[in-house]
């Protein structure tokens, strides 16, 4: 397994950020489905969002931490998967900035 980090700056609401990962979450479901299988996602009791998901058979965990001032991504991904790891990396980078930067959703 390859560790990854991924830390996105944010000035908003820890509830706002919330609310725009689980909406984020149900859009993902929705949109690659078909490609990646189940998506699972559920909030821990220490308030990090536990993802999971397989794809091409391959399974990666994720955790997200919503900090004041940035959203941290901590992701274990199988081997193979490392090859594509700074393919991975800029695709959260993308979808999460815009996430956070848009106006509310």
């Amino acid at each position: 397994m390859k560790s990854m980090e991924v830390r996105i700056p944010h000035s908003l609401e820890q509830d706002e950020v919330r609310r725009r990962l689980d909406a984020a979450v149900v859009r993902a479901r929705d949109e690659y489905a078909d490609k990646v299988g189940a998506i699972d996602a559920s909030w821990r009791d220490d308030g990090q969002l536990a993802v999971s998901l397989d794809v091409m058979g391959m399974a990666i965990d994720s955790e997200v931490e919503i900090l004041l001032t940035e959203l941290v991504v901590k992701l274990q991904v199988p081997g193979m998967a490392g090859l594509f790891a700074g393919k991975i990396k800029s695709g959260i980078e993308q979808r999460l900035v815009g996430l956070l930067e848009s106006s509310p959703a």
